[in-house]
């Protein structure tokens, strides 16, 4: 008797959490969404959150709206999300420096990235340029290798500043490249490029889309770009890797995550529906065209590689020296 009584309770509490795991998805979401992205609008990261929100909201009948929380590398909008209600009704759009870098150079961090977060879907990856002014005479990664051991120390380059996903990129190839370059850190990508463009700064890096315009128009050359592989949207530049410097791949990225607790089947059709609106043709064509790969890959997935990103930028800040504190 206690025996089957003891059964039919486990039936019944087994029922009851599968009707609330049902629950927690048939009717969500019923209210606005909100995606944070940490940084001002406009930039690549923001154009990337709202074309995905735009989609979102078509599919669901809610409003998803963009919340630009800018601040701290993006610790500012990554702890607000934090401590969110993990409900599904805030998420952020993070980035390599908030949810990888940022704990190894900042000496004090508000959220652990990984475990004050559950990682939904990685959605893009995109490549670093490292471009020069006509005036250098070098028009690919080993010449301009070559030229910077001949003459140790005569150029600099810039970056988007101090920690950033530019700046360990090129130390990171300084350290594998056995050459010397100073780093100027600039207050983004805007400043440097004009320098750049002017002949004051020879050497940049910084997001392809900042200097595609200036590359189309050959006021700058290309020598390489920092992601593995060649970017869909621009097969013909080439990359480190295949530039005598293998297995290189030092590339900023995006993806979304939501408050660490928040239930599974929230997380499960949040992932899901994030990752679709993602591989539609017209929004793989608009981040293409932005310099960006869609990856759109599974939660499980986008944890492993959170988890090897935090470990390869950390020796970035270690070989840099870089800190904020």
């Amino acid at each position: 008797m206690f025996k089957k009584f003891s059964l039919s309770l486990l039936a019944l509490l087994m029922c009851l959490f599968a009707f609330n795991a049902h629950s927690q998805t048939s009717d969500f979401p019923n209210k606005a969404v909100r995606i944070v992205v940490p940084f001002p609008p406009g930039g690549a990261t923001d154009i990337t959150a709202r074309v995905v929100a735009e989609k979102l909201s078509t599919k669901w009948g809610q409003p998803v709206v963009i919340d630009n929380k800018a601040g701290a590398g993006g610790n500012v909008g990554s702890d607000l999300i934090a401590k969110s209600a993990p409900d599904g009704y805030n998420i952020i759009l993070g980035v390599t420096g908030s949810h990888a870098i940022n704990l190894s150079l900042y000496k004090k961090m508000p959220y652990h990235p990984l475990n004050d977060f559950e990682p939904l879907t990685q959605a893009t990856i995109y490549p670093n340029a490292i471009v020069v002014n006509p005036q250098v005479p070098a028009n690919n990664l080993t010449e301009l290798i070559a030229l910077l051991k001949k003459e140790p120390g005569k150029l600099a380059y810039g970056s988007d500043g101090n920690g950033t996903a530019s700046h360990l990129g090129m130390e990171i190839l300084k350290y594998k490249g056995n050459f010397q370059l100073t780093h100027i850190p600039y207050r983004g990508s805007t400043p440097m490029i004009t320098d750049l463009l002017g002949g004051t700064l020879m050497i940049g890096i910084t997001g392809l889309p900042a200097v595609q315009p200036h590359l189309k128009a050959g006021k700058l050359k290309m020598i390489a770009i920092t992601t593995a592989q060649r970017a869909p949207g621009t097969p013909d530049y080439r990359t480190v890797a295949e530039q005598g410097v293998p297995n290189f791949n030092a590339a900023p990225w995006a993806g979304f995550l939501a408050p660490k607790g928040t239930p599974k089947p929230v997380i499960d059709k949040l992932a899901k529906d994030i990752a679709e609106a993602l591989k539609q043709p017209d929004v793989v064509q608009k981040m293409n065209e932005l310099g960006s790969t869609v990856v759109g890959n599974r939660p499980d997935e986008f944890r492993l590689f959170l988890n090897q990103q935090i470990e390869m930028w950390a020796e970035g800040v270690k070989i840099s020296g870089a800190t904020v504190d």
